[in-house]
């Protein structure tokens, strides 16, 4: 299959054209600077354009494109940086697979847990509404911008995806030298819900989305049992071998992070109910599988 791909610079994005080439797929790369490779096509989310040669024959299209929930302090300007690299990334992809004469047979639209805010000790799964705060917010309007890919017939999906475990990049990317050095411990008070996945699972289960043709609508890619900041904590002080006495409270994240500390700080107790129902199986459910699994890499 021929598949386009937003956001393959990123970690993510990443492993998903390497999981697809080595399967024998055709990946075309979405990228905004003048493209430099065969495989390369240009597209400017800010403009709403998109280079339709790069979309013709793609079977699938999968847009991961956003700029970094946690990359900068919360200001004014990154907060409206944040909901325009989606909205209008997601508005300018679903615009242009809906003017193609063949569309996609498939668009999955990676989205985040963020949709549901701060559910405390209770579970979700996607039959829940969103949250309240300005991620939630975000969210729903970055799913809303896909419409036009669904008025045009195109299977949509929103891979609302969870805390990535990798040792590469991401959150979990800044995590791993903290705890390697002895320093890592609890955030807060440590109670708040992380829904988490290995990023094998992650990958693979981008692909079920693509191949999978009853699937569509909203998609939870975490893993099937979301676990305590507290249990991640002391899991990861197991698999490394390290204490993890440091722990950072909650008025230190509050300075450092500002705004964002809210989320850090927030508890997320999502479930993926459709993904299981849809025939998905796990190769790292836990928690000490997927952190041994991204130091493997």
């Amino acid at each position: 299959m021929r598949i386009g791909i937003s956001g393959s610079s990123g970690l993510i994005g990443q492993a998903l054209v390497r999981s697809l080439r080595a399967d024998g797929h055709e990946v075309v790369r979405f990228v905004r600077r003048t493209p430099s490779a065969p495989d390369e096509a240009q597209w400017d989310p800010r403009r709403g354009y998109v280079d339709p040669a790069g979309l013709t024959g793609c079977g699938a299209v999968v847009h991961l494109a956003g700029a970094g929930v946690g990359e900068h302090r919360w200001t004014a300007a990154y907060k409206k940086e944040i909901r325009d690299s989606r909205v209008q990334g997601t508005a300018a992809m679903a615009r242009a697979i809906a003017a193609l004469d063949a569309p996609p047979a498939v668009f999955v639209c990676g989205t985040a847990v963020g949709y549901y805010g701060d559910t405390g000790e209770r579970a979700v799964d996607e039959q829940a509404p969103a949250g309240q705060g300005f991620l939630p917010e975000v969210c729903v309007d970055w799913e809303a911008a896909a419409a036009p890919a669904q008025l045009a017939g195109v299977r949509t999906v929103f891979a609302r995806t969870g805390l990535v475990v990798a040792a590469e990049g991401g959150a979990w990317g800044r995590l791993f030298p903290i705890f390697k050095a002895g320093i890592g411990g609890r955030l807060g008070d440590g109670r708040q819900y992380w829904s988490f996945i290995s990023l094998h699972d992650e990958i693979a289960a981008l692909r079920h989305a693509i191949d999978t043709p009853g699937l569509s609508g909203p998609v939870n890619l975490t893993a099937p049992e979301p676990l305590t900041n507290r249990e991640v904590t002391a899991a990861m002080g197991r698999v490394l071998h390290r204490p993890t006495l440091c722990a950072v409270p909650a008025p230190v994240l509050r300075l450092v992070l500002g705004e964002f500390a809210g989320d850090v700080l927030g508890s997320q107790r999502v479930r993926p109910a459709r993904l299981l129902e849809s025939g998905f199986t796990f190769r790292h459910p836990g928690i000490e599988e997927s952190i041994r699994a991204a130091l493997a890499r």
